[in-house]
C-alpha cells in the first residue's frame, strides 16, 4: 500500500474553524471536496485551490492544501500563472455567481476558451450573499432584495450557456447535498483542460430553497442525471427525453413498462454539442433539470501549447543574458555629465 492510498479526508481538512452561516450549501460541498480527494490520487502538496471573492471563496482556508485567496474576479488570472508556472500541479479555481459571472465575466471567459488543465466549481445560489443578499447576474426575473426591492427586472445568466458559448469543453451541474457530487467531481478532474462545474448551492439565510422544487427530495423525480451511454430517463424510468428531428428540439415522452427504445428516448452522449445546448436550455418545469456530465469533448490544453511553444523557440539555442542584453540598439556613455 502506497502513500496515496493511505490518505483520507481528514487528511485534506485544516484545522481553521469553518466559518459559514449554519446550515449553507458550502459546507455539504466542502464535504463532497475533501471526500473527493483521496481517491484522486493526487499528494495534497501537489493541490492548489484559487478562489476570489465572496461566501465560497473562503474555501482555500479549510483545504489542507496549497491555495491563494485572491482578488475579486480574478482568481482565473492567478490560476493560470500557477498552472503555466508549474503544469505538474492540480489546480482548482472555487467561485460564485458574482464572482465568476459579474466582476470576473471576462476572466471566467477567457479561461474557458483557453482551455487551462483547472477544475472550475462555481457555486451558484443565485443571490449576493457575503454582502447581505444583493441580486446577482444569475438571479430571477422578480428577485426582490436591497438592490431590487420592487423586484428584478435583469434576464439571468445561464453558467452552463455561458460556458458552452466561451468554448468550454466540459460543462456539468451537481447540487450541493446530492450524493452523485462526488462523482461529478471526479469526471471534471479525469478531463484534461478547463472543467466548469455548476454546483447549485443554497443559500439558507438570502434565497432560501429557490432550488427546492427540484432539490428537495420529495421532488427528486425532476432531476435528470446524465449518464454516457444511458438513456436519459427520470422520474423513476417512467418519463424520458427524445429528439424532435424536425423542429430540431427535444420533447419529454412516457415511457411504458421500462421500455424506452420504443419511447424513443435518446441515449446520452457528452461530446455532442448541439443537445449539450438543448439539455442546458430545457425550461425548466416543462422539463426536468439537467444534472451530471453534460459535455465532454476533450481538446490540447493551454499549458500544453505555451511549451511546446516555448520548446521549440529555445531548440539549439543558450541562455546567454549578456548577449540578450547587448542584441539591438546600445550605447556608451563617455564623458562625465555636466552639473546641474
Amino acid at each position: 500500500m502506497n502513500e496515496l492510498t493511505k490518505l483520507t479526508p481528514k487528511d485534506f481538512a485544516t484545522d481553521q474553524e469553518v466559518r459559514w452561516c449554519p446550515g449553507c450549501g458550502d459546507y455539504a460541498v466542502l464535504k463532497a471536496v475533501q471526500r473527493t480527494m483521496p481517491d484522486l490520487g493526487v499528494k495534497p502538496e501537489n493541490i492548489v485551490f484559487v478562489s476570489g471573492i465572496g461566501c465560497s471563496s473562503r474555501f482555500p482556508y479549510y483545504m489542507e492544501t496549497y491555495g491563494f485567496h485572491t482578488i475579486h474576479g480574478r482568481a482565473p488570472a492567478f490560476a493560470t500563472g500557477v498552472k503555466l508556472a508549474n503544469p505538474e500541479l492540480d489546480v482548482w479555481i472555487i467561485t460564485g455567481d458574482g464572482d465568476a459571472l459579474s466582476i470576473g465575466g471576462n476572466h471566467t471567459m477567457h479561461i474557458l476558451r483557453r482551455n487551462l488543465d483547472c477544475q472550475i466549481l462555481l457555486f451558484n445560489n443565485e443571490i449576493y450573499g457575503l454582502t447581505k443578499g444583493q441580486y446577482s447576474p444569475t438571479s430571477r426575473v422578480g428577485t426582490r432584495s436591497p438592490s431590487t426591492p420592487f423586484g428584478s427586472v435583469d434576464r439571468p445568466a445561464s453558467p452552463c450557456a455561458f460556458a458552452l458559448g466561451s468554448g468550454a469543453r466540459f460543462i456539468a451541474r451537481a447540487i450541493d447535498v446530492n450524493k452523485f457530487l462526488p462523482d461529478v467531481l471526479k469526471a471534471a478532474h479525469r478531463h484534461k483542460g478547463a472543467a466548469f462545474v455548476e454546483i447549485f448551492q443554497n443559500c439558507i439565510v438570502y434565497n432560501d430553497d429557490v432550488f427546492a422544487p427540484f432539490t428537495a427530495k420529495e421532488n427528486a423525480s425532476n432531476q435528470l442525471w446524465l449518464t454516457q451511454g444511458e438513456p436519459m430517463l427520470f422520474a423513476g424510468g417512467t418519463k424520458g427525453i427524445t429528439l424532435d428531428r424536425e423542429a430540431l428540439t427535444l420533447k419529454l415522452v412516457d415511457v411504458v413498462d421500462g421500455n424506452w427504445q420504443a419511447a424513443g428516448v435518446i441515449v446520452h452522449d457528452p461530446k455532442n454539442r448541439a443537445v449539450a445546448h438543448m439539455l442546458i436550455d430545457m425550461p425548466f418545469g416543462a422539463f426536468p433539470m439537467a444534472l451530471g456530465v453534460i459535455y465532454d469533448d476533450p481538446r490540447p490544453t493551454f499549458e500544453s501549447a505555451v511549451i511546446e511553444q516555448n520548446a521549440m523557440a529555445s531548440a539549439g539555442k543558450s541562455a546567454d543574458l549578456q548577449l540578450l542584453v547587448a542584441k539591438g540598439q546600445s550605447w556608451q556613455v563617455t564623458k562625465e555629465p555636466h552639473a546641474i
